[in-house]
Formats: structure tokens, C-alpha cells, sequence
């Protein structure tokens, strides 16, 4: 089982939107995924409970600690969709249990600076500093060619962490959330967003030693920032 944390301390950065996608852009890819949801509003748990019945399917996890973690071995995925405020030993048990965080950020001078200081905190975090965990990053709602999107890959660059890819402002997101979906891995609209996510989800596939099938990076539109860390 393959765990990824998604977390920022700031309401509103994304995560759910983020684990949401990354759950059902997996699943689609024929993984599979549980969906854990540490947010006491259960965001990630009601988009789940509207899920069609014929799309890939997700597990939900309920489990209130690390203690009673109960996920089948093998070739699983775990996404964790984590509280606003996530931090002191919440963040620590958080840790014992991701292979990978991914920090959601958005364009705003507050998203940045609540921001800086978690990736700080990380940063310091003794599983980060062993290696045993490792961070990515997200941008959120970012509109290309834009004084914000400049502003937020340079604040990026500081932390000399991969930025997985940026994600579009687009109502795509909001109304797939609507009936429980998300935009999976082949999906053939919206070219930029779907590129995007699927760039996101066999970066994360690869990177833990297995892969279903190939990843096609192929579009027939522009892939919005898609970068990797070389």
C-alpha cells in the first residue's frame, strides 16, 4: 500500500479537490484506491457517497488513527485528504503513514505565506529530512500567462521542490464534484485539464515502482506549467 498526504494548514488550498481527483484519475487507471478523509466536514466522503455505481470504484477508509489502519497489501493506493490546520502530532502520525505529501498552493499572497511556513515545517520533519517521505507540489487554480502565475512559480523555485503540475481555474472541477466524479487519466475533454491530471497521476504511479498501463502525455492542446523536477 502506497500512501499520499494531501495537506496544507489553510482552508480553501484545495486538498479535497485535489484527493478527489487523484483517487478517481488512479482508479480509472485500473488501481486500487482508498480514499481516506481526515476533514471533520467530510467533503471527500460525500463527493465519494454520490459516485455512480459504473464508474471505477473507490474505497472509503474509516478509520480514526494510524492505529486501526486496516488496508489490504499489495498494489493499493491510500489518499489522505487532511484537515485545514493539520499540524503538531496530527501532522506527525499524518507522516508515519505517507510515502509522499503533495502541498496544494494557490496564487495569493496568503495562500503563499501560510504556505512557506508548512513547507518549512516539513521541511524539518525527521521523515522528510530521512527521505522516508517525500514532497511534491501542486498549483491551484492557476490561469497561465498571468502576473499570479509568474508570482507563484517564482515563490516555487525557494523551496527547490518538484512542482507535479499546475491545474487550471476552471468550473470543470466544480461541476464534476456535483455527481461524485472526477477528470480521469484518458479522459478526451478539456484537453488541458485532463493532460494535467493525467501528467500528476503517472508522475505519482512511476515514481512508487508500478504502472498498469503506459502514460500518454499526447494532447491537442497546451498542458498548463506540466513540469517535473529533473
Amino acid at each position: 500500500m502506497k500512501a499520499i498526504l494531501i495537506a496544507n494548514p489553510k482552508g480553501g488550498a484545495g486538498k479535497t479537490t485535489l484527493a478527489t481527483n487523484l483517487a478517481g484519475s488512479l482508479a480509472a487507471r485500473k488501481h486500487k484506491v482508498f480514499l481516506w478523509d481526515l476533514d471533520r466536514q467530510h467533503s471527500s466522503l460525500s463527493w465519494l457517497a454520490m459516485r455512480p455505481a459504473d464508474r471505477p470504484a473507490i474505497l472509503s477508509l474509516d478509520a480514526k488513527d494510524d492505529d486501526e489502519l486496516d488496508v489490504p497489501r499489495g498494489s493499493s493506493w491510500l489518499i489522505l485528504d487532511s484537515a485545514a490546520g493539520l499540524h503538531g502530532k496530527n501532522l506527525a502520525h499524518a507522516l508515519k503513514i505517507a510515502d509522499k505529501i503533495i502541498v496544494p498552493v494557490q496564487p495569493s499572497v496568503f495562500d503563499m505565506a501560510a504556505t512557506s511556513a508548512f513547507l518549512q515545517t516539513l521541511l524539518m520533519e525527521k521523515a522528510v529530512r530521512k527521505h522516508k517521505t517525500s514532497i511534491g507540489i501542486v498549483g491551484m487554480r492557476v490561469n497561465p500567462r498571468t502576473r499570479a502565475a509568474v508570482t507563484l512559480e517564482a515563490f516555487l523555485a525557494q523551496f527547490k521542490l518538484p512542482v507535479l503540475t499546475y491545474l487550471r481555474d476552471t468550473q470543470i472541477y466544480v461541476n464534476a464534484a456535483f455527481n461524485g466524479l472526477s477528470l480521469k487519466c484518458a479522459s478526451s475533454a478539456r484537453y488541458s485539464a485532463a493532460a494535467s491530471w493525467r501528467t500528476l497521476s503517472c508522475s505519482h504511479a512511476r515514481s512508487f515502482g508500478f504502472d498498469t498501463k503506459p502514460c500518454s502525455t499526447s494532447t491537442s492542446g497546451p498542458v498548463v506549467g506540466t513540469r517535473r523536477k529533473p
